[in-house]
């Protein structure tokens, strides 16, 4: 043992000071504080009693002054812990910082409570640039600035920090097809062209979202706040400013009260249609009238009463729009635009509801876009349509035929799987009845049948002939007699037929003949978008139904596909009337997970918006 010295005995008479006079009072003090603050003062007494000769230093008219003073501080951490005991401050090491992530319940998340924030950062940046905002810490936030949400069970999370906008957040490249356009906005190139972008959206309604709450149980109860969505999705509005705007799933109150006085304020011109029944949301388009001019609005109503094939309150809006040029060009005109925008059937089981309610729609925009000489103008259809990417409904729209009949009711969008079930709906031929008013081709019959030349003329001799038919000569059942009135029959005039042929008088209906198990279009359409992500090697998502990534949103336009190879490529376009220049690429699954799925607190709705860019050509007289 080494000799006891008077700086050793000084300490221990300290201690035992301490204990007398002091330790009553300062570990009451201790009891009431926090627990962290306790160890601290717990511990700076055991570094004095177990390390009583590295204070040798220290002179006895110091230690006499602070002898209580040193615990206590300790306590209030007023002062670093080295400072008190008289040692040199720790020097700063070096290394990654650390950044605490929220507990994952899964056992597949053991053991990711705490990652390497810089080596995180560095990761992600390298695998996709569209997450670097949710990996790399911005900086240390001020404790009393720091906004925190707790989630139940997970501890605490930071939001990422709101002044950063959304685009930088979940990183979306805009895709550009198109040459360099002049300052009017129209390409210069092989002739100019008007140019135009449109969104489409499906918004989520808030009525929905609160009917099917168990599908937003990951997301903080304050960014499902209507007020919260309502300023992100005005935001998003703000940012990409189309030129034309198709809502799907709004609700009608938040419609008239915030959507439609908003939209007008920038700029846009908006028409609306409800959902038939009960239901509150339905479907906006929205344009900006300085680009275009109504030439008509038709609202789809795909409920029919008495038919079970169409006994569903989905509806759809058609437009047709004008397109404005520059006055500068001189006399030039642009054709006429259709704008059709629907949110189809969820029901994954009834696909033959889907296939009917899309034939509706098709056949009116075939009645809106159809031309003078038969043709059609440029068309845009977009929408929420329930199905998947090359599933028959897909398919139908783009190759503009599909032989339906035996295939599974499920099949058809191909949003599940139900070929295990023993009973499965098989759709049958035809498809909807004759009195539906639509052909297999998806157009109304009244314009099916062949236009009249002109107007029949009918002589007096002609129509009287009908007095002395044998039809006019009968007596009728139940006829009352009086003389002179009812007892005579007219006598028929020399000369006059014995009968009117019944064809001489009638002209026959038109027979339309029903394909058998198949239906048609003749819209020529193909979606903006190829549904993969070549860069990530994976498909394109744009909602997240249960955490799983699908497509459902599309916007199809007027262009014919082109063969290559022997195969149709969706990505290849003949240039017509309506030409794509530009898109807003889409994000994979993998991506919106790194952003806690959809809605999130920078994308308020659970689908992703869809943006492209159009252009028309400007006719010369």
């Amino acid at each position: 043992m080494a000799p006891r010295g008077p700086d050793q005995e000084e300490c221990e008479g300290l201690l035992q000071q301490w204990r007398e006079e002091g330790s009553s009072q300062v570990l009451s003090t201790l009891s009431e504080g926090p627990l962290v603050d306790k160890g601290l003062a717990q511990s700076s007494l055991a570094l004095l009693m177990d390390n009583p000769g590295e204070q040798d230093a220290v002179s006895e008219d110091k230690w006499s002054s602070r002898q209580l003073s040193d615990l206590r501080a300790a306590e209030n951490l007023e002062e670093p812990f080295p400072e008190v005991l008289g040692e040199e401050p720790l020097p700063e090491v070096e290394g990654p910082v650390w950044t605490a992530v929220p507990m994952q319940t899964g056992p597949q998340y053991a053991d990711c409570a705490a990652l390497p924030m810089g080596a995180l950062a560095a990761e992600q940046w390298e695998e996709d640039p569209a997450v670097v905002a949710w990996s790399i810490a911005p900086g240390p936030m001020p404790q009393e600035e720091a906004l925190i949400w707790p989630f139940e069970g997970l501890g605490q999370l930071q939001p990422p920090p709101m002044e950063i906008p959304y685009h930088e957040i979940l990183w979306r490249e805009w895709e550009d097809f198109s040459t360099q356009p002049d300052a009017q906005g129209l390409e210069a190139g092989d002739g100019p062209q008007f140019q135009f972008t449109l969104m489409s959206y499906n918004i989520l309604a808030q009525d929905l979202m609160q009917q099917s709450s168990e599908l937003y149980l990951h997301c903080h109860p304050d960014i499902l706040n209507w007020n919260y969505r309502f300023a992100n999705l005005m935001q998003e509005f703000q940012h990409w400013d189309p030129d034309i705007l198709c809502l799907q799933e709004v609700q009608e109150d938040h419609y008239w009260e915030q959507l439609e006085p908003s939209l007008r304020m920038m700029g846009f011109t908006c028409f609306y249609k409800r959902r038939t029944g009960c239901k509150t949301d339905g479907c906006a388009v929205c344009y900006k009238p300085t680009r275009f001019r109504l030439l008509c609005a038709s609202p789809v109503e795909y409920f029919r009463p008495g038919l079970e094939l169409l006994n569903r309150d989905n509806v759809g809006l058609v437009l047709l729009l004008q397109p404005l040029v520059p006055e500068g060009l001189g006399q030039v005109s642009v054709a006429p635009l259709c704008v059709a925008n629907t949110h189809v059937l969820y029901n994954p089981r009834r696909g033959d509801v889907k296939l009917a309610q899309m034939a509706i729609l098709l056949a009116e925009v075939d009645k809106v876009a159809r031309l003078s000489d038969g043709s059609h103008c440029p068309i845009v259809l977009c929408g929420d349509l329930n199905s998947v990417p090359d599933s028959p409904l897909y398919n139908f729209i783009r190759d503009g035929e599909l032989q339906y009949h035996g295939m599974p009711a499920w099949k058809v969008s191909g949003q599940e799987d139900f070929s295990h079930q023993l009973y499965q709906r098989k759709l049958q031929a035809p498809l909807w009845p004759s009195s539906l008013g639509i052909t297999d081709c998806c157009q109304y019959v009244t314009f099916c049948h062949p236009k009249r030349s002109e107007r029949l003329q009918y002589s007096r001799d002609f129509l009287l002939r009908f007095r002395f038919c044998d039809v006019a000569c009968q007596r009728p059942v139940g006829l009352v007699l009086m003389e002179g009135v009812t007892d005579t029959k007219p006598e028929r005039p020399a000369g006059w037929a014995e009968s009117v042929l019944e064809e001489d008088t009638l002209e026959p209906e038109p027979v339309l003949p029903r394909t058998v198990g198949t239906i048609q279009h003749c819209l020529h359409l193909t979606s903006v978008y190829t549904h993969f992500l070549p860069q990530h090697g994976r498909p394109e998502v744009t909602t997240m139904p249960l955490g799983l990534g699908t497509t459902v949103d599309y916007i199809f336009f007027s262009a014919e596909s082109c063969e290559n190879r022997n195969r149709t490529d969706r990505r290849l376009c003949q240039d017509g009337t309506l030409k794509l220049l530009g898109r807003l690429s889409l994000l994979s699954e993998e991506i919106l997970w790194a952003a806690n799925g959809l809605p999130n607190p920078f994308c308020s709705s659970d689908h992703l918006c869809l943006l492209a860019s159009f252009g028309m050509q400007v006719i010369a007289p």
